[in-house]
């Protein structure tokens, strides 16, 4: 699959997990989080710390969400972005898109290894999702 494929195919299921998501509005985490919001779409943040983020529940890793998900979005710096994957290998997780500043080599192959769906190296879910700053 090319970039757009893959990125139709990403979206075109339901839920997604917001990975490195963040109370902090500034933040890329949390703006990935709201454009989903934004778009009406069931998501659940990811953080090992917070319990709550944007009035919405949030799960300390993959793990432990209440359901399955479709796809995961990461925010995370590479290393942490390596343990996700292997997270959501374990898990049997099929679609990822590692947002810009998230990916490594590492990261990368071990999810096309895994026969993991994986977006990476440029494209920007705010852009997909048509994210407003001001909504």
């Amino acid at each position: 699959m090319n970039t757009e494929q893959l990125i139709a195919a990403f979206l075109s299921g339901s839920p997604h997990a917001v990975v490195g998501a963040s109370r902090k509005r500034d933040k890329y985490g949390n703006k990935v989080l709201r454009a989903y919001l934004q778009n009406r779409r069931v998501v659940f943040p990811v953080h090992p710390s917070l319990d709550e983020i944007e009035g919405l529940a949030a799960f300390r890793d993959l793990a432990s969400l209440p359901q399955a998900v479709h796809g995961v979005s990461i925010i995370t710096p590479p290393p942490v972005t390596e343990r996700v994957i292997a997270e959501a290998v374990q898990l049997g997780l099929k679609y990822l898109w590692m947002q810009p500043g998230a990916e490594s080599e590492q990261a990368v192959e071990l999810a096309q290894q895994a026969g993991l769906h994986v977006i990476w190296g440029g494209p920007c879910i705010l852009v997909a999702l048509r994210f407003r700053e001001d909504a």
